[in-house]
């Protein structure tokens, strides 16, 4: 035999060990394995190829955890990634004056072997129960006209010491 003791007033809530917030709903994941390059042209926005989630919130409000790393690298400056959901980056710095708005900057590298390895952790609301793809994008603010290269550095020879990487993005649905 157990008591169940009830809130005093109508607007109190019950929470038993089952209660499923904060637990995880569901969890989708991929990864892109290959070598690519992506030509700029403006400031024009560009999908990453294989760094995209699609997923259905089980409820409005929930969480949404965002786990990516993107093995990126330029031979320019002002080019960085943006977290997006669906057609709009959800994880942006603040801007000002005429500075661009990244999720990450990709930093002009000297070396043409070596990628750098960009992590980005963000918790996103689940905005309604419709099915939305998150997704790794790149863009180049300054218009310049460059080049990103993904999971590789911008010399691509055949040789032992350049080498190819990988990138990746996870979402993970928590209830609220």
């Amino acid at each position: 035999n157990r008591t169940l003791t009830l809130p005093g007033n109508a607007d109190g809530e019950i929470l038993t060990s089952n209660s499923p917030v904060g637990k995880i709903l569901q969890v989708k994941s991929s990864a892109k394995t290959g070598r690519t390059s992506i030509a700029s042209s403006g400031t024009n926005i560009y999908d990453i190829s294989g760094l995209s989630v699609d997923i259905t919130a089980a409820a409005t409000g929930n969480k949404m955890l965002i786990i990516a790393m993107v093995a990126v690298s330029s031979n320019s400056s002002g080019m960085g990634t943006l977290l997006r959901r669906d057609s709009t980056s959800i994880f942006l710095g603040d801007g000002g004056g005429n500075r661009g708005q990244l999720t990450t900057n990709v930093e002009n590298q000297g070396n043409t072997i070596d990628t750098k390895v960009v992590p980005i952790t963000f918790l996103d609301t689940a905005p309604d129960t419709s099915q939305h793809t998150y997704k790794i994008s790149v863009q180049e603010t300054d218009g310049g006209g460059n080049t990103f290269y993904i999971n590789r550095g911008s010399s691509d020879s055949d040789l032992a010491n350049r080498t190819t990487v990988v990138s990746s993005i996870t979402v993970m649905e928590v209830a609220a």
